[in-house]
């Protein structure tokens, strides 16, 4: 084939692969113009036709529309320029079908009714403001307005989820349930109980010195006696349950008795909730963080360990 040879379109669609009547739309469009024509009035193809319907062939699986494709093999828009914008496109696109199949997947995980599917799918397609907004409301109903509130702010900076621009499925499905969450009165109810106790204690620790938080104390007692495999109705869980009983006492000011026990446990339950450890675990999710080490078998030994020791 040199450059002075004509085709007809029927040997121009046998060169390329294109049936007779798809090169005679792209013709009649102006996107693969015939070079001259036969004295019967065929349409007649030169080389240039071959590589204009390749590129056509390209440009059209890439997605590109036929205004945008004329454009291009005419040389009025620059292909590169074309590309980006038809790139940044499919990324919105596949932005927006990822979402979809991160909802319609919780939805079919969970047996959700149609009131829960769509709050889930409004979450889902939250703008990063809107998600900002949403969590800042959360963990201003938790903090906000306490004392010790700039000893939180720590806190307040880890709780907080960042959803990645082109998040996996995984992670917008862990960030509409944390949500979710966030937006359940009594999830909010039981943190909001956590802040304010932790709060009155950091201000006691703040008067009293250096002190240790419950919770990391209770972790390393009851954690060895736990892998220990240490009974907490046994007698010998007594020193375990002591070692963190009396600086709670101390803590707080009071003998170490059964009231005082009965308020540990109580304040234990509220670190333990299973909605907090999930929200943990779904944050973790969400940022991209390794999953956080459950402390739950270690909060439930010591609240057995308790109520065995307050019972009357």
């Amino acid at each position: 084939m040199d450059g002075d040879t004509l085709y007809s379109i029927g040997e121009l669609a046998r060169r390329t692969g294109f049936t007779v009547k798809t090169i005679r739309f792209y013709s009649d469009r102006g996107i693969v113009a015939p070079t001259d024509r036969s004295p019967a009035g065929y349409r007649l193809y030169n080389i240039d036709a071959v590589a204009r319907l390749d590129l056509v062939r390209t440009l059209r699986e890439l997605g590109l529309d036929l205004p945008t494709i004329r454009k291009v093999v005419d040389r009025e828009l620059s292909l590169p320029e074309v590309a980006a914008a038809h790139a940044e496109a499919l990324a919105v696109q596949i932005r927006v079908l990822c979402l979809r199949r991160a909802v319609l997947t919780a939805v079919a995980e969970r047996g959700s009714t149609p009131e829960e599917t769509e709050l889930m799918h409004r979450l889902a397609q939250l703008s990063e403001d809107e998600r900002r907004r949403l969590i800042g409301d959360f963990l201003d109903a938790v903090f906000g307005g306490l004392d010790a509130a700039p000893a939180f702010a720590g806190v307040m900076r880890s709780m907080t989820p960042e959803l990645p621009d082109n998040p996996e499925a995984e992670q917008v499905q862990a960030w509409v349930e944390l949500a979710e969450l966030s937006l359940d009165p009594g999830f909010r109810a039981v943190m909001r109980r956590m802040a304010e106790d932790q709060a009155a204690e950091q201000a006691r620790r703040d008067m009293m010195g250096p002190r240790r938080d419950i919770g990391a104390v209770v972790r390393d007692q009851a954690g060895p006696a736990l892998a220990a495999g240490i009974d907490p109705a046994s007698p010998q869980a007594d020193p375990i349950v002591a070692a963190f009983t009396t600086p709670y006492a101390h803590l707080l000011g009071r003998p170490d008795d059964v009231e005082l026990r009965r308020r540990l446990v109580t304040r234990l339950e509220s670190v333990n909730d299973p909605r907090r450890e999930r929200y943990l675990q779904l944050l973790a999710v969400v940022n991209g963080w390794p999953a956080p080490e459950t402390l739950a078998p270690v909060f439930d030994w010591s609240v057995q360990a308790l109520r065995v020791r307050t019972q009357q």
